[in-house]
């Protein structure tokens, strides 16, 4: 099951969000209300995504997500809610964000994109237990030459 931490300032939204991921078996593992709550809380809830308001990120959203990232002991897919397209914006922070979702999309096509989000979540989960498997091989096939 993937794993999402949320991060909205508001609370209809917040609710919204929860009852889509619910829908498509995803869990929510921990709610931040602003971003220095979402910096220290994101890292510990041991999430696969973080859904993040845009409005919500700092003066310097680049920096901010940098750091967001690096905090993490493992790769989580950063996801970012914008309430309006803003290109201007969103080109900003395509060197951070691993993707954007429009939140006046319709609940379906964020659903689908969240799925398609997960796949992605698994897949790099199972190519690196697989890569750990096979090199774990190799070096047991190493010890009893």
């Amino acid at each position: 099951m993937t794993r999402v931490f949320l991060a909205d300032a508001q609370a209809e939204e917040r609710s919204a969000l929860r009852l889509l991921l619910n829908d498509i078996k995803m869990a929510v593992v921990g709610e931040a209300t602003d971003w220095p709550a979402a910096l220290l809380q994101a890292p510990v809830s041991d999430s696969d995504m973080v859904l993040i308001d845009r409005e919500l990120l700092p003066a310097e959203p680049c920096q901010a997500l940098e750091e967001l990232r690096a905090s993490c002991p493992r790769l989580i897919l950063i996801i970012l809610l914008l309430n309006y397209l803003d290109f201007r914006r969103q080109a900003e922070l395509s060197c951070v964000a691993d993707l954007f979702i429009n939140k006046q999309e319709s609940p379906h096509r964020i659903a689908e994109r969240l799925r398609q989000a997960a796949l992605t979540v698994r897949n790099q989960s199972s190519k690196k237990s697989y890569f750990y498997r096979v090199g774990r091989k190799k070096t047991d096939r190493t010890r009893k030459s």
